[in-house]
């Protein structure tokens, strides 16, 4: 691995952030030639026996980042995050799936109007093909109902199920549902001879040791290392961006690592550090002609953020389930308006078996007596996910200490109840259709330092008046400043938002390669015209 030193602070690109946008990025720019940082404020995640310890991960936090945020009302949190080399898809559940087409314009939900994106499905759907095939998806097109028009096939067919997800799957369709095998990111050996069958076991919320999963350290980082002139500084947080005196070049990024302060300088600034932290960056990144923070000369920085209405449905059922990965199947009957609702509701997946701690929360004071272990071995996991709306008071700032505050409401609540009252309704009638007894449901949504889906909050759009950055990701207010994470999201769709990023820095790839003189590998659709800096 190649590592920068203090003492040589030129480059031509400068990424702040190793995630699936940062991480994706630098894959695709690296072939460009062009002289690439990556800085990272967290180390490489060690691969050890802990990797796969409940208790290490979940009861310890081993992984989990060691901060403290607060909420609107001032009150503590640790959130959900996690900073390695990777970000947070070394513990990803890897479901990557397209938003809708129909998630690009405007969306009316019971909660109000989801905003129409600036750009459309057929611009990015190149971009979503290429991704696929870079995190070797896995899945089965044509059979997610709610899926958009795909130019390719998946890369690689579906993870097959295990005996009792299965029949719970062809159980749904005799209810005249239509599951679908979930796009899972995953790197089973395919093509080596004599090599020995993988199956996936712990996964969502687990680091990997045998690097299976598909996340962006081994996806992205590893291969853009392999040029020479790509170089990775880990244990580097990214304190402020300075600018020129024009205040239209970011001119230098402040690192603080091990102590000691140093500034780091590139042609080009490539920011992504998470919507959370990205904002949170620009905004300590005020200076003279910045004064309420960098690029923020729409007030925007920070505004809007979304996070999904996210929720844990555990269903203890009459029949034992020993299936050592379930996270098989989703469900998007329900992503539009249908009979159950006149308006979305959201998606329906399996996920990865609970941990025991937040199996006992979930479990509260329902069924008394019986041991924790039985109840563990009878459950069938679901995740669910809808759509909030963007809300300008929902926002990012910082508090006068420097911390970071997140201010969020929840909206379009209703969607939410309504998914959960459906998927009660369904797994009665399937248990019932089997002469089963009612299955007992342990819920909860997640709270404010549920972060795992940010996104929003340095919304792109035409008007620099209501958007922080252009349709190439660049910022309005500044020639050399570019987004690659979930920030730019203009509406959260209800599908997970890491194959987004992804495809979104390979689209902003192919638009850097241009200005940095290479040759893109897809037409671009760009709708911006930049001032004079482009190739």
């Amino acid at each position: 691995m190649s590592i920068v030193h203090d003492t040589d602070p030129e480059f031509d690109v400068i990424i702040i952030g190793t995630g699936a946008g940062g991480g994706t990025l630098a894959h695709a720019l690296a072939p460009t030639g062009a002289r690439i940082l990556m800085l990272e404020r967290g180390e490489l995640l060690p691969r050890e026996r802990e990797n796969w310890d409940e208790k290490a991960v979940f009861e310890q936090k081993r992984y989990l980042a060691k901060e403290t945020w607060y909420d609107r009302d001032d009150r503590s949190f640790e959130p959900y995050t996690h900073y390695w080399v990777g970000g947070n898809t070394k513990v990803y559940g890897a479901a990557l799936l397209r938003m809708r087409e129909d998630d690009f314009g405007e969306v009316r939900h019971v909660g109000g109007m989801s905003p129409a994106w600036p750009i459309s499905y057929r611009d990015l759907e190149p971009y979503y093909t290429r991704a696929e095939r870079l995190y070797t998806v896995h899945g089965a097109r044509g059979s997610d109902p709610c899926e958009p028009p795909a130019s390719e096939p998946f890369p690689h067919p579906a993870v097959e199920p295990e005996p009792r997800i299965k029949e719970l799957f062809d159980d749904l369709r005799a209810q005249g549902l239509r599951p679908f095998p979930i796009p899972l990111g995953v790197r089973p050996n395919h093509s080596e001879r004599g090599a020995a069958p993988y199956r996936l076991s712990n996964f969502d919320g687990y680091p990997d040791l045998t690097q299976v999963k598909a996340d962006a350290h081994v996806v992205g980082v590893q291969s853009a290392l392999r040029r020479r002139e790509v170089s990775l500084l880990t244990s580097a947080y990214a304190e402020r961006l300075e600018t020129d005196s024009t205040g239209r070049l970011v001119t230098g990024v402040v690192v603080r690592r091990g102590g000691q302060t140093t500034t780091l300088r590139a042609g080009i600034v490539v920011v992504a550090c998470g919507a959370i932290n990205s904002a949170a960056l620009l905004l300590r990144s005020a200076g003279p002609r910045h004064p309420n923070g960098l690029a923020n000369s729409s007030g925007m920085v920070g505004r809007h953020y979304m996070t999904h209405q996210n929720g844990c449905f555990v269903a203890v059922m009459q029949e034992e389930n020993p299936s050592q990965f379930q996270k098989h199947f989703g469900l998007t009957d329900f992503y539009r308006a249908s009979s159950e609702a006149p308006f979305p509701l959201g998606t329906i997946q399996l996920m990865g078996k609970p941990d025991r701690g937040t199996l006992a929360w979930l479990r509260g004071s329902q069924l008394p007596g019986v041991p924790l272990d039985d109840i563990a071995g009878r459950t069938i996991d679901f995740f669910l996910t809808a759509e909030d709306l963007p809300d300008p008071d929902n926002r990012i700032t910082l508090r006068t200490d420097g911390s970071i505050r997140v201010s969020y409401t929840p909206n379009n609540t209703q969607a939410y109840d309504r998914l959960h009252d459906t998927l009660v309704r369904i797994l009665t009638r399937v248990e019932h259709a089997r002469g089963r007894s009612q299955p007992v449901f342990l819920t909860s949504r997640l709270g404010v330092s549920g972060v795992s889906h940010q996104c929003g909050t340095l919304r792109f759009g035409m008007d620099p008046s209501t958007s922080v950055l252009d349709v190439d990701c660049k910022a309005h207010d500044l020639d050399n400043l570019y987004v690659a994470d979930s920030s730019f999201f203009p509406s959260s769709s209800a599908v997970n938002p890491s194959l987004t990023i992804m495809a979104n820095a390979l689209r902003l790839g192919e638009h850097l390669s241009r200005r940095l003189g290479g040759t893109p590998t897809v037409e671009s659709r760009s709708f911006a015209v930049q001032r004079g800096v482009l190739a």
